[in-house]
């Protein structure tokens, strides 16, 4: 499956063509939904320290820019939700919230399901985090790693494992959920829309 990336193109100092990531992006699309799963999180060892459950509403709103939600719920009853509005710049989706950063389609991925994302939190000195996003071909599913690095040493990985629940993302939008709320992947395969 092949698809375009935006619409426009610019060139690079050295003249190569580079694409510009606009709203109505096939690739940006494609991550436009609710998408529910698991975050288990590693230490460098391979250890596992910690593991909730998320639900992400992938919002790209009218006014034309990327907004994401991220809810985690464990089965403590524990429940944190990060924000983070965004805009778009070239090729890349801009952070400026609770973390600085970015994400971008990997050019170079002629399948297009790839997305490369860094950041760095601004309450944590010296901790920086790249992101791989797969996307299968199909557009139900992601998988996610984040290599966590402090002072330049990899210190934690999270693997991250989701599916699609809806496009639908504004019935979500105010929804109060729990852990138990969110959906196992066997329960969550056909109810993609």
């Amino acid at each position: 499956m092949s698809t375009t990336i935006s619409t426009k193109s610019t060139n690079t100092p050295n003249g190569e063509a580079t694409s510009n990531l606009t709203p109505s992006s096939p690739m940006l699309k494609r991550h436009e939904g609710v998408w529910e799963g698991y975050y288990r999180y590693f230490d460098s060892t391979g250890n596992k320290i910690d593991e909730h459950k998320s639900r992400l509403l992938c919002r790209i709103p009218e006014e034309g820019q990327y907004h994401q939600t991220n809810f985690y719920f464990w089965a403590d009853g524990k429940k944190e939700v990060r924000d983070f509005p965004t805009r778009i710049e070239g090729n890349k989706i801009i952070f400026y919230s609770e973390i600085d950063g970015w994400a971008a389609p990997v050019e170079l991925d002629e399948f297009k399901r790839t997305m490369m994302l860094r950041w760095t939190r601004k309450d944590e000195d010296n901790l920086y985090l790249y992101e791989m996003i797969q996307m299968s071909d199909c557009g139900k599913y992601r998988n996610r790693v984040w290599q966590w690095f402090k002072d330049g040493k990899l210190i934690q990985r999270t693997l991250i494992d989701e599916q699609l629940v809806s496009r639908q993302w504004r019935k979500y939008d105010d929804l109060d959920s729990s852990y138990d709320d969110i959906a196992n992947f066997d329960s969550v395969e056909n109810q993609a829309a």
